[in-house]
């Protein structure tokens, strides 16, 4: 995921405003907390929900600030050190998460605004004050909101649809049957699932309220008996009352926390017969239900998504397939324009990659920002360029790009690192010690129930959920060179099954990957690749031009540069 660009906002009037309001009676508060989240969790929020991007200025996709009667903070992580300490101005300090944080006065009021902090963290952070005698207090009315006033875009209502079973490969009655198979064997009374991306894959609908997401603003609360879907009002078509049928009792979205409260009462939930909540439910919620009335658990809906079924799997083949024919059309297009000496920003180049990625079949819509990076820049791991001040591609620096596609039948991820001039020595052998570990990846066999992948003592984690066949997940190694530049090569990769001489335990799995784009035998240090990894390399490309080849006939251009680029070697 990009973030569009690097310029420094001037925040001085807009925390002096905030602090005014902290001061309130209504509020009575020394600190105020502003995460990163929207109150569904969302990887990226609307941009009404970018709160913490408007009272910063920083608008990278991760990070918190805190916000003091005197002074600033902002918490991020290593992969936004420099794209903050570019942003932030004078009135913030950069806090690197992992290093010593704030010293807070014994006694100290902490104001958060509920619904954009999850029951779990809150409980962590009430049981970290107690020994200074503070306190967390929530606010009724976000103060950021209201120093923000008019100018803060408003929530989106954008159309929703249904997504058709030759997609979806499951009809959203059997996903709530499933799911309520769920709620059975956990003898609650309920599940509320409350992120965006679980509500619109268990109902089977799609929509474009936040940018890069095919999902809408909704919440959901199914029973034994019911489902009911808060959504609001001006998005309910017929084609959706007739998709839902009886299955589906439809309320608006802004009566879900009231309607939680009734619901909680009529079905009777109690501490033996609870409301199941995923681990990512916001304090409010929780206090709407009751924590008494309620169990925090892993959500069983991100568990039932997780795992594709065929059809998904197999949209995701044909999605890569289709998205590889973008990007190398995109790849032998920048190639010759460079070659022939026109002058690009990496603003110019990201739109037409965008142009073409557009001409396919079933897309909908970007994945996230385009990272289009040259030299320095890409050494920033989710910088994007702004369209009115980035940098000129050049041919003698390194050129990364991070990009991906919605589809109707599967959404793309891909990195491919590529070099238009001549790679210093350095350059590539840095780039091929990335390739060994993509291949080291791409060509695992482990246990499973494996949750990391240990070789020669690194670790790529999958955020310590246990892979199972059917999962997605990206192989993405890097390395970055501050303020010189940065390698990455990304490839998305199905969790499968592998066959093994000895099947050990519960057995074995391995990757599928996807992703079908040539790897640039340009930046490779062929001294340091063994005979096995030029096999893999080899076979990569020889799959890539058989899957791809047969939709570039009509641009030669592509063809030719993919037939050249995937040479054995």
């Amino acid at each position: 995921m990009g973030a569009s660009g690097t310029r420094t906002v001037d925040t001085t009037e807009r925390l002096a405003k905030l602090r005014e309001l902290l001061k309130k009676p209504e509020n009575n508060v020394k600190v105020f907390i502003v995460p990163s989240e929207d109150q569904h969790f969302s990887e990226y929020p609307s941009h009404s929900d970018e709160r913490r991007a408007f009272i910063s200025g920083f608008n990278g996709s991760a990070g918190c600030a805190i916000i003091t009667l005197r002074d600033a903070f902002l918490f991020t992580d290593g992969r936004y050190f420099l794209q903050a300490s570019e942003q932030l101005d004078s009135n913030w300090k950069l806090m690197k998460q992992g290093l010593p944080g704030i010293h807070l006065e014994q006694g100290t009021r902490i104001g958060i605004d509920p619904t954009l902090i999850s029951a779990v963290d809150a409980e962590s952070l009430k049981k970290s004050l107690e020994p200074r005698g503070s306190e967390l207090v929530s606010l009724q009315q976000n103060p950021v909101d209201i120093v923000w006033g008019k100018d803060r875009p408003p929530y989106p209502h954008n159309s929703v649809f249904p997504l058709d079973i030759k997609y979806a490969g499951e009809t959203f009655q059997s996903k709530l049957q499933r799911l309520r198979e769920e709620i059975t064997k956990k003898n609650a009374v309920a599940s509320v699932v409350t992120l965006l991306d679980e509500v619109a894959w268990l109902f089977n609908l799609r929509g474009t309220d936040i940018d890069f997401n095919p999902v809408f603003f909704a919440y959901a609360v199914v029973t034994p008996t019911k489902a009911i879907l808060f959504m609001n009002d001006a998005q309910v078509q017929h084609s959706i009352k007739t998709f839902l049928g009886s299955d589906v009792e439809i309320r608006s979205y802004e009566s879900f926390i009231p309607s939680l409260r009734q619901l909680t009462a009529t079905l009777g939930a109690n501490k033996d017969k609870p409301m199941l909540l995923g681990d990512k439910t916001s304090l409010a919620v929780v206090e709407a239900v009751g924590q008494e009335n309620a169990v925090l658990i892993p959500s069983p809906v991100a568990a039932m998504k997780a795992i594709k079924n065929e059809t998904e799997i197999e949209g995701f083949r044909k999605c890569h397939i289709r998205d590889g024919a973008a990007l190398i059309r995109y790849f032998a297009w920048l190639e010759e324009q460079l070659n022939e000496g026109v002058e690009l920003n990496e603003s110019q180049a990201a739109t037409k990659l965008e142009e073409f990625r557009s001409e396919l079949d079933l897309f909908r819509g970007l994945s996230f920002t385009t990272i289009s990076s040259t030299g320095p820049n890409a050494a920033v791991i989710h910088y994007s360029p702004n369209p009115d001040d980035c940098a000129i591609i050049r041919k003698d620096q390194i050129y990364l790009c991070d990009s991906g596609g919605q589809y109707l039948d599967g959404t793309t991820d891909v990195t491919r690192t590529l070099h238009f001039g001549t790679p210093t020595n350095e350059e590539k052998r840095a780039f091929t010690r990335v390739l060994q570990g993509h291949i080291s990846i791409d060509t695992a066999v482990f246990p499973t129930g494996t949750s990391a992948l240990w070789q020669e003592g690194w670790a790529p984690a999958y955020n310590n959920t246990s892979l199972k066949p059917g999962m997605t997940v990206s192989n993405e190694p890097g390395y970055y060179a501050d303020g010189r530049y940065g390698i990455r090569i990304e490839n998305v990769v199905i969790v499968q099954e592998a066959e093994t001489p000895n099947n050990f335990g519960n057995g074995y799995l391995s990757f599928e990957h996807v992703t079908m784009c040539p790897i640039q035998t340009k930046l490779i240090d062929f001294s340091v690749l063994t005979a096995q990894e030029k096999e893999w390399l080899n076979s990569y490309h020889a799959e890539t031009l058989e899957k791809v080849g047969p939709l570039l006939r009509n641009d030669l251009r592509a063809l030719q540069w993919l037939e050249r680029e995937c040479s054995p070697v």
